[in-house]
């Protein structure tokens, strides 16, 4: 891994709190994701399932985590399944992990080889009355492809069909919303390396560069700071292409007069950051930019003081949507005809601002959280409000990542990463 070993204690401290939301005498599972294949004998670069990770830190292919905090044996209360590690496999892919290393990076004292996992999950199921089984819930999921996952929960309730299910994503959902310190600092480095990211761009962009020469530009970047590169698919769409919303060809050229939105974030260890600025292509900003430039920013920075814990996800959207829709009025871009008309359903202000404005942020870019309950102090969300006008070529989005507070206002992840439109010009022209 490129990244520097993460202390164990975050995930010892992770399973003790999971352990302490399971059912009585239960064990829970967690597998490793696949490596997919493209074609041929071509595989996509692997990565590590979320939740093992969270709970283990184990950031390889072929891996188990169980947890039977009951059981009698306390040898048998946290065990892990790895690939079988040897010189050939060290030869033809690398280093993989000991038992030794797995203790290290883990603090889990079990560790058996793959292959031995069917004999000791029989006597570990003979032994327990209900299995956690982990299903992703994630209120955005879309799932088309039988995860390892799903085919060892399918191969498990088949075999042991006597014993009692319960679900591991709720409790999930509400430990890895609520971030630990050593998660913060993960974030924050993966926040600190898009900004270097973004202020190398700052000194290359010019007319006539291609959108996919910035992504090269923050990648090279990423790479160099120990990333595996970008938390998610870069949107770099200049002009008109800032108006679709998940544009992700970037393979146009940049146009003097024209702006960039740059949607990039970089990962590291496996933590997500998820930042927007949008740039002048000549570093300099017309009237007309300029205006809507500053109306997204005053609503950025208005919307941010409403994440405090205690806040209700639904009626910060409500706010939020109160703070745009009088920020249109003032660009001429709505009436008040058009508000007093509105369908509360579809409000006029969502014809040029028509997503959501925040979500939560972690290990995944949209990372687990319930969004019916109320918002809790250490939890992570972002802040991206836009403004989208096809008819006038461009359109602007800005985005930080923000960690909500027990008092006072949310501590911003990105706040040393240029924002106000002065600091990018004086940049651009330096």
């Amino acid at each position: 891994m490129k990244y520097h070993q993460i202390d164990s204690a975050l995930f010892i401290k992770n399973r003790t709190n999971f352990m302490a939301k399971m059912k009585p005498n239960s064990i829970a599972v967690f597998n490793s994701n696949d490596i997919y294949p493209i074609s041929s004998d071509s595989t996509m670069p692997f990565q590590q399932h979320r939740d093992i990770y969270y709970l283990s830190g184990v950031d390889q292919e072929e891996s188990v985590l169980v947890m039977f905090p009951d059981a009698t044996n306390k040898k048998n209360r946290e065990l892990l399944f790895l690939k079988e590690t040897n010189d050939h496999i060290a030869v033809w892919e690398g280093e993989k992990l000991t038992k030794e290393r797995a203790l290290e990076v883990s603090g889990i004292k079990t560790v058996y080889w793959i292959h031995e996992m069917e004999k000791v999950m029989a006597e570990l199921m003979a032994q327990c009355d209900t299995v956690h089984i982990n299903t992703n819930e994630h209120y955005r999921a879309t799932i088309e492809t039988e995860t390892r996952e799903a085919r060892f929960t399918k191969k498990l309730l088949n075999k042991y069909p006597a014993h009692s299910v319960a679900k591991s994503n709720p409790i999930l959902q509400r430990l890895r919303s609520i971030k630990d310190p050593i998660e913060l600092d993960l974030l924050q480095k993966a926040c600190d390396i898009t900004e270097k990211g973004m202020r190398r761009v700052l000194n290359f962009v010019k007319p006539g560069v291609k959108e996919y020469e910035i992504e090269a530009e923050f990648m090279h970047e990423f790479l160099r700071n120990r990333s595996k590169g970008f938390a998610y698919t870069p949107i770099i769409a200049s002009g008109n292409n800032a108006n679709v919303l998940h544009y992700i060809e970037n393979n146009q050229s940049c146009n003097d007069g024209d702006l960039i939105l740059l949607d990039v974030g970089a990962e590291y260890a496996n933590y997500s950051s998820d930042m927007t600025r949008t740039i002048p292509v000549n570093g300099k900003y017309t009237k007309r930019q300029r205006n809507v430039y500053d109306a997204v920013n005053r609503v950025k920075k208005e919307a941010t003081k409403l994440l405090v814990p205690g806040a209700d996800w639904a009626d910060y959207h409500i706010e939020v949507g109160k703070l745009m829709t009088s920020e249109l009025l003032g660009l001429g871009l709505i009436d008040k005809v058009d508000v007093q008309n509105e369908d509360p359903n579809w409000p006029a202000y969502k014809k040029y601002f028509m997503h959501g404005t925040s979500h939560h942020m972690g290990l995944d870019t949209h990372d687990y959280g319930l969004l019916w309950e109320p918002m809790k102090a250490n939890m992570v969300f972002t802040v991206e409000p836009g403004i989208y006008i096809p008819d006038e070529g461009f359109g602007i989005r800005l985005e930080d990542d923000v960690v909500i507070q027990k008092n006072g206002e949310p501590f911003n992840l990105m706040r040393n990463i240029p924002i106000e439109a002065e600091e990018i010009e004086a940049i651009m022209n330096s």
